[in-house]
């Protein structure tokens, strides 16, 4: 998916630095996702699910807040209203563009800011929380025994993830003046909380304050074992795939967790996950398939692998072939199945193959063929499963032609 680098102005007046992920088809609809405290928009969880909602039909700005990542501005001059005036600064400037926003997701203190923000953004109409704290106040933890020294000396460097940082005696004030659940009881917007029991840094009864709080539609949905920061690759793709499917029903998305499709005729991969290896792939605007690796070679093991889709395509086209004859002949063929398994092999091992050196790629597939067929039936049957169009695609000597296509954002 493309994204688009874009600038807007926060509310000190500093330029805040954005990506705008943007789907290969059709723009279905607009988010905006707020990052946790003292991250960035390149977050690894923000990265993953900005991208899948993108190949959902929803394109994210995920932005900077003032003084953090890319943004202009001071971090000590900022505070949690400040971080909401950017979020509704941020909404402004995409209806500005022409995208209104319909969704907002908030990571951490992220979501807390989206729970202050969404009344304030009539267009939004469904709003997600990830490990969220129903009290701004709670980020006060982070500071531990500086607390005292912040406010005797109005400031302090704080050491967060291992960089240092200003915090002011005004950022508690602000934080312990934020009343967020009486926002969350008055917010009229789909809510959907997403949390871990077992997160360290913000404990689960914040969520159960929060979805307590909210009016229906609201929902809940618990992220297991997931840490904070969702640093595990599938916990983030868990969360997008939820976020994804469960959007589509107050967005009005026509296809929940799937891919834009590609026009009638193309097979479209997507990447899914660009920093594993997980797949979109849409045959044409109605189906669609997930391809992946497993653990062991860097993926999250959600879909297919290519040989597995190869091996597929060659087991379904065996199939409907015997089907297919068997249904023509009138023969009482009750069931069928293939199992088709994927290997390298030396081409002085292969009888009929024109290599004989090197290594080359042998599918073997076993036929279970069931029903009250006689030896000739059987025999016929098997024979017929060499000529599917598959199988005879992959015996024969195949020309594959590859060209760019032409830019279409900027990256």
């Amino acid at each position: 998916m493309p994204s688009e680098k874009l600038t807007f102005t926060g509310h000190s007046g500093a330029t805040l630095a954005a990506l705008f992920d943007k789907p290969n088809g059709p723009i279905l609809a607009t988010a905006i996702f707020a990052h946790c405290f003292t991250c960035s928009k390149d977050i690894l969880a923000a990265k993953r699910i900005s991208q899948r909602l993108a190949s959902a039909g929803i394109a994210v700005l995920r932005f900077d807040f003032t003084g953090l990542g890319h943004s202009e501005g001071e971090f000590a001059n900022t505070d949690f209203t400040s971080n909401v005036e950017d979020l509704v600064l941020a909404a402004k400037h995409m209806e500005n563009i022409g995208h209104s926003v319909s969704l907002l997701v908030g990571h951490s203190l992220g979501g807390a800011a989206v729970l202050k923000a969404a009344p304030q953004i009539k267009s939004v109409k469904a709003v997600v929380t990830i490990a969220a704290p129903s009290d701004p106040a709670h980020v006060a933890a982070n500071f531990g025994c500086h607390i005292d020294e912040i406010r005797a000396n109005g400031s302090a460097e704080v050491s967060l993830a291992g960089r240092g940082f200003t915090i002011t005696s005004s950022f508690l004030d602000d934080i312990d003046a934020a009343e967020l659940l009486p926002a969350v009881k008055t917010m009229k917007k789909a809510l959907l909380v997403l949390h871990a029991p077992l997160d360290q840094t913000v404990s689960i009864d914040n969520a159960a304050d929060i979805f307590t709080a909210a009016k229906h539609p609201k929902s809940f949905i618990t992220l297991d074992n997931a840490d904070h920061l969702l640093t595990r690759p599938e916990d983030a793709q868990y969360a997008a795939d939820v976020i994804a499917t469960w959007a589509a029903r107050y967005l009005d998305l026509p296809k929940p967790a799937s891919p834009v499709g590609a026009p009638e005729g193309i097979v479209r991969v997507n990447e899914a996950d660009p920093l594993g290896f997980r797949q979109d792939i849409s045959a044409g605007p109605k189906h669609h398939v997930t391809a992946d690796e497993p653990l062991s070679y860097g993926g999250t093991d959600d879909g297919f692998s290519p040989y597995q889709l190869v091996s597929s395509g060659l087991g379904a086209c065996t199939s409907m072939t015997i089907r297919m004859y068997a249904r023509r002949k009138k023969w009482p063929l009750e069931h069928v199945s293939v199992d088709i398994t994927h290997d390298k092999i030396h081409a002085t091992d292969c009888d009929h193959c024109h290599a004989t050196e090197g290594k080359i790629d042998q599918f073997r597939r076993v036929i279970t063929l069931e029903g009250d067929l006689d030896t000739d039936q059987r025999k016929s049957l098997m024979a017929i499963a060499d000529r599917c169009p598959v199988h005879r695609t992959l015996e024969s000597e195949i020309e594959i032609v590859t060209s760019e296509a032409e830019p279409h954002g900027n990256v």
